[in-house]
């Protein structure tokens, strides 16, 4: 295999030096053949000179001459041509063989076959990816970044909320996997092949000093490790790259969610104005656009227990909406309970549950998404959804605050990815009864989500976790309440912090004053000039 990939690496050189040739001779026929220029002239015998005889037969020998230099560079031109067209014939084939990469089948009939192929696209990757040789690229946002890693810590340019600049690799992936490339490494550097006639030395672990990695993801990962010398100032580099093989089809399905119903369960306290906000959003997404949709709010106390019935009645008449239930409980608030109550309630078939929030805004394509990412027995859907700054800090300078639709982007200026949260959830019913549901001795804002999701992360179900553009959080003033416990309050007020507004932002609040100086003196030496 290695031979033939020689060879086909070999074959564009040699090519490449037959049309050098090619053009060499061509370039001295045309010298030879190319008549002299008057002063250059040969100096022809006067007739009556007594040398006349020899100088007319000295100049048919040198004509002679030149017409078997042509004669012979005609010969060889051709000779060149043919064996040039040859070669590309040959070039050709062996295209034709391995046509593209990418294109790679891994034919079970023939297993020597398949795996060739698969290793000849593999090598392939290396030569592809800037490994050997950097490639141009258009801008500086273009660059690859690499992050570094020692034995005990990674150091990583996207750290988002949950993520920190330097960190123990707590996913099990990643820490397998650069404990995979140190052994890697270290192996190699041990290997007797290396110098058999040297004493040779044994390295550890414990001789890495750091390393560097990147991915680019139609590639593969390349890793570079440095090593202790034999003296201080004496390495050892090791570079190594985990190629990526072709994409292989896993499975092709059609799905039909026109009969998939969701149950959307709110567990609501008072808050009258924004459930009235919640249902203008429910009304138009899920009733009008969806249709395929049933309410659940689980209401804990009295207290403003008729404004939220009231809402729900005339949502009911006005858009003639009739799938809802209000289950209403006298005891303390506990978001956990109002969500299981709420499911343990529904006494239909199997029903996905999307367990919502009341400052939640969702839209009709995140219920599809909510349906599509759902599986019972199979997979339960951890959307990360997108929580909205402080409109009136990130529009403060605005003449007035934009409607709602117009503040709902994804930008860094408007709000975050809140990776932090996993309280927006769609799952089966089934599953949730099956794993338990939730902890209901935990009283009060958070918490019980994070229990919930562990006990999915510790079964046997896929949990999908990724950003979604259809669900948004809109922002409210949080309120941490003394009732609660120091760790939950430690979370309200995390949470409350990360809800206000950007980095940039927070830090033209924070600087204001001398801002405003600032533009002062701008305007007083305008002023003066």
């Amino acid at each position: 295999m290695m031979l033939r990939r020689g060879f086909i690496l070999f074959l564009p050189r040699l090519v490449g030096l037959i049309v050098v040739a090619f053009c060499l001779v061509s370039i001295v026929y045309m010298l030879a053949c190319t008549p002299k220029g008057d002063n250059q002239q040969l100096a022809l015998p006067r007739v009556h000179s007594p040398t006349a005889k020899e100088g007319y037969e000295a100049i048919l020998q040198v004509q002679e001459q030149h017409r078997n230099y042509i004669i012979s560079l005609k010969k060889q031109i051709a000779q060149l041509k043919d064996e040039l067209q040859g070669r590309s014939e040959q070039l050709k084939n062996v295209q034709d063989q391995y046509s593209d990469p990418l294109d790679i089948r891994l034919d079970h009939s023939n297993p020597e076959k398949a795996q060739a192929n698969l290793l000849a696209f593999l090598h392939s990757q290396i030569d592809k990816a800037e490994v050997h040789s950097g490639v141009k690229l258009s801008t500086e946002y273009a660059a690859v970044p690499f992050e570094s890693f020692t034995l005990q810590k990674v150091y990583q340019l996207e750290t988002g909320l949950t993520r920190h600049p330097e960190e123990k690799p707590v996913r099990k992936d990643k820490r397998d996997e650069l404990i995979e490339v140190i052994e890697l490494a270290v192996g190699s550097l041990n290997n007797p092949e290396r110098d058999s006639n040297a004493k040779q030395r044994v390295y550890t672990a414990s001789d890495f000093i750091e390393g560097i990695y990147r991915t680019e993801k139609d590639k593969g990962t390349l890793y570079e490790l440095t090593f202790k010398g034999d003296t201080k100032h004496q390495f050892n580099k090791i570079v190594l790259f985990r190629p990526f093989g072709p994409v292989m089809k896993v499975k092709n399905e059609n799905v039909n969610t026109a009969d998939t119903l969701i149950n959307v369960i709110v567990p609501l306290a008072k808050r009258a104005s924004k459930f009235q906000q919640f249902m203008q959003n429910f009304r138009e997404m899920a009733i009008q656009q969806d249709g395929r949709i049933h309410l659940t709010v689980v209401y804990f106390g009295k207290e403003q227990m008729n404004e939220v019935k009231s809402i729900l009645e005339n949502t009911s008449k006005s858009a003639n909406f009739k799938n809802f239930t209000f289950i209403q409980l006298n005891e303390e608030f506990s978001r956990g309970k109002g969500l299981d109550v709420g499911a343990r309630f529904w006494k239909g078939n199997n029903v996905v549950l999307f367990f919502c929030d009341v400052d939640i805004h969702f839209t009709a394509e995140f219920l599809n998404s909510c349906r599509l990412n759902t599986q019972p027995g199979k997979k339960v859907f951890y959307p990360v959804l997108f929580s909205q700054y402080n409109p009136s800090i990130i529009y403060g300078h605005h003449d007035s605050i934009p409607s709602l639709e117009q503040q709902l982007i994804i930008k860094k200026e408007t709000g975050f990815w809140r990776d932090f949260g996993f309280g927006m959830t769609c799952q089966y019913r089934s599953d949730f009864i099956n794993i338990g549901g939730f902890d209901l001795d935990i009283k009060g804002w958070g918490g019980e989500d994070v229990h919930l999701y562990r006990k999915y992360l510790h079964s046997n179900l896929i949990v999908i976790r990724t950003p979604v553009r259809g669900l948004f959080h809109l922002w409210h003033e949080k309120q941490c309440l003394d009732e609660l416990t120091p760790e939950q309050y430690k979370m309200c007020m995390q949470s409350k912090a990360m809800n206000e507004a950007s980095h940039g932002q927070l830090g033209m609040l924070i600087f204001k004053q001398e801002i405003e100086a600032h533009l002062h003196k701008q305007k007083l030496s305008s002023k003066k000039t």
